[in-house]
């Protein structure tokens, strides 16, 4: 069932997401500065490109302070917006039956892509 979901959710735009996350990510890694933000993105790029089947959770270095920090500066210049656009896809895919199990994977990116340093993807 897992496999299906996911063939569907690459044809329904999961691949445009996951490209999309992969050559933001690839333009942040051009600069020094911007190399732990563009390495989070190519995290959530695997997990949008196969979301069926995975599942965010804590690593073992959530609560450094080092990841408080990068995710304060995450949310402050752009983590906001994309999780409200994983929110919103995730409204839209739930008003129907059959796209709920697609609105769930965008709120579990939502979560990924609000706080993405220190979580990881099992």
């Amino acid at each position: 069932m897992k496999l299906i979901g996911n063939i569907i959710w690459i044809l329904f735009g999961g691949l445009f997401i996951a490209l999309y996350y992969f050559l933001f990510g690839l333009l942040l890694c051009l600069t020094v500065v911007g190399i732990p933000f563009g390495l989070q993105l190519m995290k959530i790029a695997g997990f949008a490109l196969w979301p069926f089947g995975h599942e965010v959770q804590a690593g073992p270095q959530d609560s450094g302070c080092l990841s408080v920090c990068m995710n304060i500066i995450w949310i402050i210049f752009g983590g906001i917006e994309i999780a409200l656009t994983h929110l919103g896809l995730g409204v839209v895919f739930c008003v129907t039956i059959i796209g709920i199990p697609f609105g769930l994977q965008h709120f579990k990116m939502a979560l990924l892509a609000l706080v993405p340093f220190g979580k990881t993807i099992v």
